[in-house]
């Protein structure tokens, strides 16, 4: 299923942007970044669980904030892209 994971860490002080380094290095490794905090991943369910899991341990609750959106597997009708940075195929693999 495609999740749309977004993110806002509080980078006010060094801990805040060491979290925010975390969080976005936790999602790289499981999804493609389509703006500065915002990630399209393609994740079965139990890979879901996961990342959620780690991302919560990562953040301050007090101070920062994650968002999933589940947009299930009919995402081609579900989006659109606009604009410069063209879109990836987040299910497809990726060859440079």
């Amino acid at each position: 299923m495609l999740v749309l994971i977004t993110y806002d860490v509080s980078t006010e002080d060094k801990s805040g942007r060491k979290r925010l380094r975390r969080v976005a290095k936790l999602c790289v490794d499981y999804g493609v970044r389509v703006q500065n905090s915002v990630f399209e991943c393609e994740l079965d369910a139990a890979q879901c669980r996961l990342l959620k899991q780690k991302l919560t341990e990562e953040i301050d609750e007090t101070k920062d904030s994650l968002r999933f959106y589940y947009l299930g597997d009919i995402k081609k009708a579900k989006s659109e892209h606009i604009g410069a940075k063209p879109s990836l195929k987040v299910d497809e693999p990726l060859i440079f």
